[in-house]
């Protein structure tokens, strides 16, 4: 892998960061995020970056007590994350707090790390009158409300999305998401997967669709959260209409990425801002003087946002954030569907002759419906049936056990039931609040963990 100071001279040093990430079979992993929503547990207010109860009290309880070590940009910026070990504690810009794990080879470990690091957690939580949502989005504040967290992309992102997108504001500080980070073995297998999992993507935002309030009322939607994707910058989120072709290459999505804008440049603790300029334009004439260099590269990959995003990993990241018994149901399910291969090919026969208009044109109805929507001239819960049977099988295939002898098929339960009831996560909570207006106490009650 190139130092992030490697000057850049053309494609090849672009390709580098994909060929570099390929791994055997036997060495693949699969990692989870997972982002959560604090509140106050007396009156729902949301949980600051700065002040007595907020962010930056919380990272310093975890810091103090629990080994964690401080993340900012510069040497005396705010923190802006925490590390232990190969887990990170990050920030999404409305002081969403993620917890990103470890890549383990079995999805029972990683919900095993994960379960400890919620741990550590929540007592600071307690001891601060918070209470957790397991929602994809914030049910009572504004974007006004909720502040921003002092991070250069962020401050970029605040000024320049909302003239991208007339829901890019929600998107940033009122969403959460969970997503499966996933790896491949060549070009060919990557994007096979990035062909098929942006396909299948919306199906699966619908089985998780977990976010039917906002502004302290009920949205309309199942997914509010999914909603924002769709009033989104089309530059650098969606399904990729190029990528859906048989055959696709690395070089297909670097030419997409360089057509981008950029958010920024970063040198000597400086932030640049030059979102009028791609990614191509900057590697071949520069920007004020500061010339393109590999970590340059690896940022601005970070600032695209499809459904399926190609980095070191494949990232999944098309589904609300979920309840504690539903969260690993995500990566268990994208785990069955691509990395056993009979599943991976009944899946791609099953997307195979869904073509890309026809899919934009219905992601409305899932975000809306859940699997309660008609897509594709069926019900969108009988596609989700099939898609869960062929991730269970093929989990049972790969047969990676717990202490208990059961294989990662277990962890897909939860969402089996929803489905044979017809329903998301969003209708249960709707049928247990029932009124059009829920109280805060009310949400908190049935949506806090």
């Amino acid at each position: 892998m190139p130092k992030p100071d490697a000057p850049l001279g053309g494609m090849d040093d672009l390709l580098v960061l994909f060929h570099d990430a390929e791994k055997p079979r036997e060495r693949w992993r699969i990692g989870t995020e997972a982002e959560r929503i604090a509140v106050q547990k007396a009156n729902g207010a949301h949980l600051p970056y700065e002040g007595p109860v907020s962010v930056v009290t919380i990272f310093q309880q975890l810091i103090a007590d629990h080994g964690w070590d401080a993340v900012r940009e510069t040497e005396t910026g705010p923190i802006i994350a925490l590390r232990r070990g190969d887990a990170s504690v990050t920030l999404e810009p409305g002081s969403q707090i993620e917890l990103s794990g470890a890549p383990y080879r079995t999805v029972h470990d990683g919900k095993a790390e994960s379960d400890l690091h919620w741990a550590d957690l929540q007592p600071v939580i307690d001891g601060l009158g918070l209470v957790w949502l397991g929602l994809g989005c914030h049910p009572f504040a504004s974007v006004e409300q909720l502040g921003w967290v002092p991070k250069m992309r962020y401050d970029v992102m605040r000024k320049y999305m909302p003239t991208r997108g007339a829901m890019a504001g929600d998107m940033m500080t009122k969403t959460c998401t969970v997503q499966a980070n996933l790896d491949y073995a060549s070009e060919e297998d990557a994007m096979r997967k990035v062909r098929v999992s942006l396909r299948a993507q919306p199906i699966v935002t619908a089985m998780f669709a977990n976010s039917p309030w906002e502004g302290g009322r009920r949205s309309g939607y199942r997914s509010y959260r999914a909603l924002t994707w769709l009033h989104m910058d089309p530059d650098r989120s969606g399904l990729l209409p190029f990528a859906w072709k048989d055959r696709t290459s690395y070089r297909e999505y670097v030419d997409w990425a360089l057509d981008v804008p950029m958010f920024l440049v970063k040198r000597d603790g400086k932030a640049h801002y030059n979102t009028g300029q791609t990614f191509r334009s900057f590697m071949q004439d520069g920007f004020q003087g500061i010339k393109a260099i590999y970590g340059d590269w690896v940022v601005h990959l970070s600032t695209l946002f499809p459904e399926a995003r190609l980095k070191n990993t494949l990232e999944c990241r098309g589904a609300d954030v979920q309840r504690p018994d539903m969260l690993f149901a995500l990566p268990a399910l994208w785990k069955g569907l691509l990395y056993d291969d009979d599943s991976f090919r009944g899946l791609e026969g099953l997307v195979d002759s869904w073509s890309f208009p026809e899919v934009e044109r219905q992601r409305d109805a899932l975000a809306r419906r859940g699997v309660r929507a008609k897509f594709m001239n069926r019900e969108a819960v009988d596609w989700a049936g099939e898609v869960l049977e062929l991730a269970e099988s093929g989990l049972r295939r790969i047969g990676d056990l717990n202490d208990a002898g059961e294989d990662e098929s277990v962890l897909l339960r939860p969402l089996r039931a929803l489905l044979e009831a017809s329903q998301c996560p969003a209708d249960v909570l709707l049928d247990q609040m029932g009124d059009e207006r829920p109280a805060r106490d009310a949400v908190i009650r049935v949506a806090g963990l």
